[in-house]
């Protein structure tokens, strides 16, 4: 009996993804809800000893004897987040993160990313993937889980700091989760950014009835149902992280923070609901990174972590976006709550999206078929 050693795998470029249907948003947010359950009842697994490590970085030093070594400078990132996740996805894969911040002065996105989705039983590979597309709407999706528990059902403002691509996949799914939303209020560092930004809103989402360029973080917050900061920046000083002060914000809010941010004293307590997209996620980071953790990894959910350590606050503090999406938690109470949401980012939302996307793939015949062997030399 002969045994069929031949793998085959498919590449797909970033025009093959979203023919594919990467930018599919409200499909995205469904894929994350489905990854939020598995990973509340332990589905799945990431690096590290607690398997739930953002991944693992090459880091640069200040200085160094190889005039060639790359040197640490803004946003520079080597990074391999790989995962498995299990349920109907059945897969494992990894995402490799490139970043630097000057990739800007060429023309190209501060980040360039590509994804490994893996058959779980043999590793073989099963796709290779541009993932910047996919990065963004997976990252973009978080806050619109979030929203569909936590935010209110009639929520029309959004308040937007940071309107890049994070900013518009954010929105994207805001609106998915609240139809209702017919405001944005944003707030930029260019008009360049600001103007692509208006274009987009206006073309992909003719329900917005209101555009509004602000100049301050605190009119971005006053009076939005919907806040978020997706703003970039220099990491290592809370200080300079853009805040939020609880005397700007609205009864009712919902805060959902993928990027770099502070909290004033009125934001620590106890009415102000905490929630994080993977507890696990942050007691990983916190033990792989120097202290005090917010100054290194600039989220909310970093600053919380700090802040248990202090005595500040316990970890029954902290909620957990998994068991609220999972039904085992309560999602928004009232109308006059406010909650946050700390969006970190894990390569299980990869996984998941990555594997949808490849299966539309696929059925549509999308993509490039690539041959690994026909038979291993080597066995």
């Amino acid at each position: 009996m002969s045994i069929n050693t031949k793998i085959d795998f498919i590449y797909l470029s970033e025009p093959d993804m979203i023919k594919a249907g990467v930018t599919n948003m409200p499909l995205c947010v469904d894929t994350m809800e489905e990854m939020f359950v598995l990973l509340y009842k332990g589905d799945y697994r990431m690096a590290g000893p607690n398997n739930d490590s953002h991944g693992a970085m090459i880091t640069f030093p200040d200085e160094s004897p190889f005039p060639t070594m790359p040197k640490p400078t803004a946003d520079r990132r080597l990074m391999a987040m790989p995962a498995y996740l299990g349920g109907s996805f059945q897969t494992s894969g990894v995402k490799w993160y490139s970043s630097n911040i000057a990739n800007r002065e060429k023309g190209l996105p501060r980040s360039i990313l590509t994804m490994t989705l893996n058959d779980i039983d043999t590793g073989a590979p099963l796709a290779f993937m541009s993932a910047n597309l996919l990065s963004a709407y997976r990252t973009g999706a978080i806050p619109g889980v979030g929203a569909r528990h936590l935010a209110r059902k009639d929520s029309k403002v959004i308040g937007l700091l940071g309107p890049g691509v994070m900013g518009k996949t954010t929105v994207a799914a805001f609106i998915a989760a609240c139809p209702k939303v017919d405001t944005i209020k944003v707030r930029g560092r260019g008009q360049k950014n600001l103007d692509i930004f208006i274009a987009w809103v206006k073309e992909t989402f003719p329900q917005i009835t209101t555009i509004q360029t602000v100049d301050s973080v605190e009119a971005v917050v006053r009076d939005s149902d919907l806040v978020s900061y997706c703003n970039s920046g220099e990491v290592g000083d809370p200080s300079t992280y853009p805040i939020v002060k609880r005397e700007w914000i609205k009864p009712g809010a919902f805060l959902a923070m993928p990027a770099s941010c502070s909290l004033d004293e009125g934001m620590n307590e106890a009415e102000v609901r905490k929630v994080l997209d993977n507890t696990g996620l942050y007691e990983a980071w916190y033990e792989e990174v120097p202290k005090p953790a917010h100054n290194v990894i600039p989220l909310i959910g970093m600053r919380y972590m700090d802040m248990v350590e202090e005595g500040k606050l316990t970890m029954d503090d902290l909620e957990d976006l998994g068991k609220i999406v999972s039904g085992n938690a309560p999602g928004r109470q009232n109308d006059e709550e406010i909650i946050i949401l700390s969006v970190g980012g894990m390569p299980v939302e990869d996984v998941a999206w990555a594997t949808v996307v490849y299966r539309n793939a696929l059925e549509k015949g999308i993509g490039v078929k690539l041959n690994l062997w026909d038979e291993p030399v080597l066995r």
